[in-house]
């Protein structure tokens, strides 16, 4: 979960399925709905992994859906930090926040954007591999 399902949690989604397929059930949200973004789409194409397809969605979208029975929340933004910590009064997950820089912020040339984005992209590669193997 992150702040608007546009950036940090569609990548760790994206991210999720590739390495650990249906083995782990993941499903990405945001504590606002945001805009698809094209920079996340563009470095995750960089490593063979397809974004085209998320469209955000908030957690409420996401709970009208398909409801919200996770083992674990984790959220990579303060805003959806709180959030997840709200929906622990109902839902029996366990949650962790991982700090996550939102790439979002950048301002420079169009490759400065994209690097911070790799890193995001790198740092939660790794997140994903150490929590998930454990």
């Amino acid at each position: 979960m992150c702040a608007m399902n546009a950036v940090r949690s569609p990548m760790a989604e994206a991210l999720t399925k590739h390495f650990f397929g249906k083995s782990v059930y993941v499903q990405s949200a945001g504590a606002r709905k945001g805009e698809f973004d094209g920079f996340a789409q563009a470095v995750l194409d960089e490593i063979g992994i397809d974004l085209g397809r998320h469209k955000p969605k908030s957690v409420e979208e996401l709970e009208e859906w398909e409801g919200l029975n996770f083992d674990l929340i984790v959220s990579l933004s303060p805003e959806a930090h709180h959030k997840a910590l709200d929906l622990t009064r109902t839902v029996a997950a366990e949650v962790e926040y991982w700090p996550t820089m939102d790439p979002t912020i950048v301002q420079g040339s169009r490759e400065q954007k994209l690097d911070a984005y790799r890193d995001v992209r790198d740092g939660l590669i790794r997140r994903i591999k150490e929590r998930l193997r454990s």
